[in-house]
């Protein structure tokens, strides 16, 4: 597997970008099975964060999208990196919080797959739904109905 840790850095990401980017591929592999291309997962996984080398507000999703077009990257990976966020960003919440009047929901097995992955790391240590589900109480019901749904269809990929 290409080793993208380089790209992180070369973009601008800090170490612990890196370091939290690495453990959640870590996360996703468990959630590849036959119907998932797991080279996908895994380059998306360690790139969704790439845009946090510009911002580490909740435009790096966005950002990281438009680094991964520069770089070439296939529209597969674009979508990884430009979906991760929660559980996705409707139209309606992407306009709310100031960004593009785009859906940002993740779509594919892949792309659910590491925005729920990512929901299970912070920093680079690996937690729970639960205490995900505890930290992101203030956000609004939708949104945290949405990341538990997510994750729910999600474990059921578990191998």
């Amino acid at each position: 597997m290409p080793e993208y840790s380089l790209t992180l850095f070369s973009a601008g990401c800090d170490a612990g970008v890196v370091s939290h980017c690495a453990k959640v591929a870590e996360v996703a592999a468990r959630y590849t099975g036959e119907s998932v291309d797991p080279d996908l997962v895994y380059a998306g996984a360690m790139l969704h964060d790439i845009g946090r080398s510009k911002t580490h507000s909740i435009e790096h999703a966005g950002k990281g999208a438009k680094i991964c077009r520069r770089l070439d990257l296939s529209e597969e990976i674009v979508n990884i990196v430009g979906r991760h966020t929660g559980a996705g960003l409707t139209e309606d919440e992407s306009v709310l919080l100031g960004l593009p009047p785009i859906s940002a929901m993740p779509e594919t097995l892949e792309e659910k797959i590491v925005a729920h992955a990512d929901n299970l790391v912070k920093s680079s240590r690996e937690v729970t739904i639960y205490h995900r589900m505890m930290q992101i109480a203030d956000l609004p019901a939708r949104s945290k109905r949405n990341i538990w749904r997510l994750s729910i269809e999600v474990e059921l990929l578990a191998e």
